[in-house]
């Protein structure tokens, strides 16, 4: 399968190619240059499959660069590292399940790509018989920064720097960014948020100068933000896995259409379901559900989207975004591809802050969106009344979708089966989940995590615990102005 640029430069490039890059030459981002189909017959047999098995089905039909072999073996290694089930999906009532997409390495979605990405980019270079080291820039609102440096530590031929907001995730986030190990890993913190991360992540791939200094260094840059393709494909796996497991538990019916919740920020995770529809899974609606920081419930409510706005810092810190990147890869297909009007509406967005598209046409063409959000007194609520009536523990996150799943149906009495897209697991945000079932603070992490496994039952995992022990590796913190400066010092430095 061959990949093109949204803004329409550069031809066509392999799978392979596409991973290796991250991002197009003309700024843009890789998609395919058509979707492949997952027959009924395909969705039926995933029934019967483990979770490696399915994602393989899926991802061979995007890099057909690689045999199904290669593909079947990258994930049987990259999902071994998940305790048990990868992405479970469990019932709640006689509507409503959760997919977890928190059993991975470090309890967040971002690893059922980050453990695969690595498996592709080494494959896809040797393939392409490229020996050079490639740097992997990453911007980070929390979750993504500590799975890509899970995933990439010690992996040969790569450094990877992370870029984070000093004061826009939780402490847990930040503590796994700190004692992050591996002999090729940096984590730079800034005193900005999210958007200015990404923003100057952005710029160095799009600056030939820049590009050409890293080269004389001996490094291609790459991504592992959802904005590299190679990122955001695993997660198309996810929406037809739980699509499966209903089906194999009786719940639903092959064929009938469900609903899924996805609480979202940079758009990758509600965008890698869109694309499953499009491949050939039943759905009926996606639910995008943001936080205060709601520039997504308003552009698909009126067409415009406008990044000039307060920014929220919010106790949901990786939906806390402005830029929605993956949303560029959605308005090609709502614009019937025609490269020229994303680059339009891309420039439009860098220069002014914001764009309008006409609102019938989107209308017509994501008429499988609508769009909800929720303040933090909403998100508390949600968190404290499902525990209450389910037993069942929400991360701030899919706290935020279940509040705005509920006020969706309460708008629409749609009574369709619904997957709520669990996105963490509570205990990377102790001190909030906490505060929101007890009404109680404590500003310690630590202890936090004691009185909330006391208060809930549940056990704290490894993952979590034994972060107290490891010492904090990475202390920079730097201004939003000196990052591409700081990403070449240590460089420099490494030499």
């Amino acid at each position: 399968m061959k990949f093109i640029s949204t803004r329409g430069g550069g031809g066509k490039v392999s799978a392979q190619e596409a991973v290796v890059k991250g991002i197009a030459e003309d700024g843009g981002l890789f998609v395919p240059c058509e979707f492949p189909v997952v027959s009924v017959k395909e969705i039926e047999s995933m029934a019967d499959m483990d979770f490696h098995e399915r994602a393989s089905l899926i991802l061979s039909k995007f890099f057909t660069d690689f045999s199904q072999e290669t593909v079947l073996k990258m994930c049987e290694s990259a999902y071994e590292k998940f305790n048990g089930e990868p992405v479970p999906t469990v019932k709640i009532d006689d509507e409503t399940y959760v997919m977890e997409l928190f059993h991975g390495p470090t309890l967040a979605f971002k690893d059922v790509a980050l453990c695969i990405l690595p498996y592709m980019l080494t494959e896809s270079k040797r393939s392409l018989n490229e020996s050079g080291k490639t740097l992997i820039l990453v911007a980070t609102s929390g979750d993504t920064g500590k799975a890509s440096l899970e995933g990439f530590k010690n992996v040969e031929g790569t450094e990877i720097i992370v870029v984070y907001p000093s004061d826009g995730v939780s402490e847990m986030q930040k503590l796994q960014m700190q004692t992050a190990g591996g002999s090729n890993v940096h984590v730079i913190a800034i005193e900005g948020n999210f958007d200015d991360a990404q923003t100057a992540v952005k710029q160095i791939f799009n600056d030939k100068g820049t590009v050409k200094e890293f080269g004389k260094m001996g490094y291609q840059l790459s991504s592992a933000n959802s904005i590299n393709f190679g990122r955001l494909a695993p997660q198309i796996s996810y929406y037809f896995s739980s699509y499966a497991d209903l089906v194999a538990s009786e719940e639903i019916h092959m064929g009938d259409k469900i609903n899924f919740v996805v609480p979202t920020g940079n758009f990758g995770n509600v965008l890698a379901g869109y694309y499953a529809k499009k491949m050939g899974l039943p759905v009926n609606k996606f639910i995008v559900a943001s936080n205060e920081n709601n520039v997504l419930t308003e552009f698909f409510n009126t067409g415009h989207y406008d990044a000039n706005r307060k920014f929220f810092k919010t106790m949901s810190p990786s939906m806390d975004i402005l830029i929605s990147s993956n949303l560029e890869r959605l308005l090609f297909e709502l614009l019937g591809r025609e490269a020229e009007l994303v680059k339009s509406f891309m420039n439009d967005l860098l220069v002014y802050g914001e764009y309008q598209i006409e609102r019938e046409l989107l209308r017509q063409g994501a008429e499988e969106f609508e769009a909800y959000c929720a303040g933090e007194d909403e998100t508390a609520e949600a968190i404290d009344n499902f525990f209450d009536m389910f037993g069942y523990v929400l991360d701030p996150h899919t706290g935020v979708a279940v509040a705005s799943y509920y006020n969706y149906v309460a708008d629409t009495d749609d009574n369709t089966k619904t997957v709520i897209v669990a996105t963490a697991s509570p205990f990377k945000f102790p001190e909030d989940v906490l505060k929101c079932l007890t009404g109680k603070s404590e500003s310690d992490a630590e202890r936090a995590i004691k009185k909330f496994a006391s208060y809930t039952g549940e056990d704290i995992p490894e993952e979590i615990s034994g972060l107290f022990t490891l010492p904090k590796l990475h202390n920079i913190v730097i201004p939003k102005t000196l990052i591409k400066e700081t990403i070449f010092d240590l460089l420099k430095r490494k030499a």
